[in-house]
């Protein structure tokens, strides 16, 4: 299904717009600037005029597929289109566009989604050719230049990353996953040994309370 493309100067949130406007339907929608651009959780999305891509698009619901398992599809068809060749970019637990930059890992996007009314509205936003400063991050942001790969128009790649959210059912796999298995792990209510992702996307974790399953929803910030 080829969606009308919506391009808007500035907005609040792409996603924002999406949600109060459902008489538009399946669309795409691609702001050259955003001024109230959110993260997971609330956290405020750096979204400056010219360096990045900020788009959303309303899609048909996707009732059979798990919430968690919808955004990492979606996060790795993204990551497909900005690295065609497949060499440097992967995922971060939950739905995180990440890298390995000189040994440390770098954050590159990330990515919103909400289903309701027969809708699926995905938000995604990436660094292009810039990326914040945000001192004391664990995992600092980065740009696909900063990784020394091509950044395209953002109008073209939203296209693009768009063809291939039509297809979520399938089962897209990132170059790599982090946490591995064997990974310690800390998060805000807890801490424990990474066993795996489930099929469902949720994140298993061995504890001394015995085995936990995360879900995006419980954790704000993986370390």
């Amino acid at each position: 299904m080829e969606l009308p493309l919506i391009r808007l100067a500035e907005v609040d949130s792409t996603q924002a717009f999406l949600r109060r406007n459902p008489h538009l339907g399946f669309c795409l929608v691609v702001a050259d600037r955003q001024t109230e651009g959110r993260g997971r959780q609330g956290n405020r999305w750096e979204s400056a005029a010219g360096h990045g891509l900020w788009m959303s698009a309303a899609l048909p619901g996707l009732p059979e597929v798990a919430p968690g398992l919808v955004l990492q599809r979606a996060m790795v068809a993204a990551a497909r289109v900005l690295d065609p060749e497949g060499r440097l970019l992967g995922l971060k637990w939950p739905n995180d566009l990440v890298a390995w930059k000189e040994g440390r890992m770098v954050k590159l996007g990330g990515i919103l989604g909400e289903q309701g009314g027969g809708r699926l509205i995905l938000g995604l936003g990436v660094n292009l050719t810039e990326a914040p400063v945000i001192p004391g991050r664990a995992i600092p942001p980065a740009s696909l230049r900063d990784l020394g790969l091509a950044a395209p128009p953002p109008l073209d790649l939203a296209i693009r990353i768009a063809s291939l959210w039509n297809d979520l059912e399938q089962d897209f796999q990132p170059l790599f996953r982090w946490p591995e298995a064997d990974i310690p792990l800390s998060w805000e209510d807890g801490q424990g040994t990474c066993l795996g992702w489930e099929p469902d996307g949720r994140l298993k974790v061995a504890t001394v309370d015995g085995i936990q399953r995360l879900s995006a929803g419980e954790v704000v910030r993986l370390t």
